[in-house]
C-alpha cells in the first residue's frame, strides 16, 4: 500500500454514534457498565448543582450515580438525562366576578326567574361584573325604575317555585322608606318562599364602586336636598348640567370598574346571595 493510500485511510473521520436519551424516573432499572451494579431508581435529587440518582439493587443496597453516559437499559447503552419538565399548568381564567370562566360555554336559555334592580345603572353595573355568570345560568336582570309599587309588581309577576325573584334595593337600611316597602312586598302570596329582597346601604348604586377605583379616597359629600348624582359629579369636577352629562359621568365611572375587587363588599355579598337563591341545588330549569 502506498503512503498516499495509507494516509487517506488514517485521516478518515470516525463515525459518530448517538445514544438514546432516557429520562430518569422512579423504577427505571439501570446497569452501571463500569461496576456491573444493577439497580432501580428510587429517587432523583440535586447535589452540588447537578442531578444525581439513587439506585437500589435486589439486596437493598443503595448507590448514587450522576446522570449521563455509562449505563445500560435492557442490555443497550443509553444516556440518562434529567426528567422532562411537566408543561406549566394553563393559567386559570376567571370572570370579572371572580368565578372560574367556562371556556366555550353558550348562553343558557333564559329562566323564568329574574333579578330586579332599581334602575338602569344598577343593571349595567351587575352586567359589567356578573354578566358572564348570569348568561351561563340563564338569569336576566331587569331594571324597575323605582320600587314604590314593589308589592304590585310582585303580584303581577306571580312568583312560584320555578319562577323566583331576587330583588336588589338601594338604601335598604333600618327605618328607611325602602325597608317598609320591602316588608309590605313580602306579604304578597307566594313571596315568602319564592322572593328574596336584599339591598345595599347606599343612596345610589354609584357609591357601591370603591372610591379608590375612581382615584379617590372618599366620595364627595353631597349637601342634603341636592340631587345626589349631580352633586357627585360636581364634587368630582365633571360636567353635571343635564341628563346627558349625568349619563356621560356614569359611563366614566363604569369604565373604572374592571372586576369585583372594584366594588364594595356590601354589594358583592348581596348580588351573590341573589344568584344563589335563583340557582339552588337541584337547579330547576323553567324557562320563559
Amino acid at each position: 500500500m502506498s503512503s498516499y493510500e495509507w494516509g487517506a485511510q488514517d485521516i478518515s473521520a470516525p463515525r459518530q454514534v448517538s445514544l438514546p436519551k432516557v429520562p430518569v424516573s422512579r423504577g427505571l432499572v439501570l446497569e452501571d457498565v463500569q461496576s456491573g451494579y444493577v439497580g432501580a431508581v428510587v429517587r432523583v435529587e440535586k447535589s452540588g448543582g447537578m442531578h444525581v440518582m439513587v439506585l437500589e439493587d435486589r439486596r437493598g443496597r443503595l448507590k448514587t450515580f450522576p446522570l449521563g453516559f455509562g449505563f445500560h437499559v435492557d442490555g443497550g447503552p443509553v444516556e440518562v438525562v434529567a426528567p422532562a419538565l411537566a408543561p406549566p399548568a394553563p393559567a386559570r381564567k376567571v370572570t370579572a366576578s371572580g368565578s372560574v370562566k367556562v371556556e366555550g360555554a353558550r348562553a343558557r336559555t333564559a329562566r323564568a326567574s329574574r333579578i330586579w334592580v332599581e334602575g338602569q345603572h344598577d343593571a349595567e353595573l351587575i352586567e359589567k361584573v356578573w354578566g358572564d355568570d348570569l348568561r351561563l345560568e340563564g338569569i336576566v336582570v331587569e331594571p324597575l325604575h323605582g320600587v314604590d309599587d314593589l308589592a304590585g309588581m310582585i303580584r303581577t309577576f306571580s312568583p312560584g317555585p320555578n319562577r323566583r325573584l331576587g330583588i336588589l334595593v338601594d338604601h335598604l337600611v333600618a327605618g328607611s322608606k325602602e325597608q317598609r316597602i320591602a316588608q309590605e312586598a313580602m306579604k304578597v302570596p307566594g313571596a315568602a318562599a319564592n322572593v328574596l329582597v336584599v339591598g345595599h346601604p347606599y343612596v345610589d348604586v354609584w357609591q357601591a364602586i370603591k372610591p379608590a377605583a375612581v382615584g379617590l379616597t372618599a366620595w364627595p359629600v353631597v349637601p342634603r336636598g341636592q340631587d345626589w348624582k349631580t352633586g357627585i359629579l360636581a364634587g368630582l369636577g365633571w360636567p353635571n348640567a343635564d341628563k346627558a352629562a349625568v349619563a356621560h359621568g356614569w359611563k366614566r365611572l363604569l369604565g373604572c370598574v374592571n372586576s369585583y375587587s372594584d366594588l364594595e363588599p356590601s354589594l358583592l355579598g348581596r348580588v351573590e346571595e341573589v344568584i344563589d337563591f335563583l340557582t339552588p341545588p337541584g337547579d330547576f330549569d323553567a324557562t320563559i
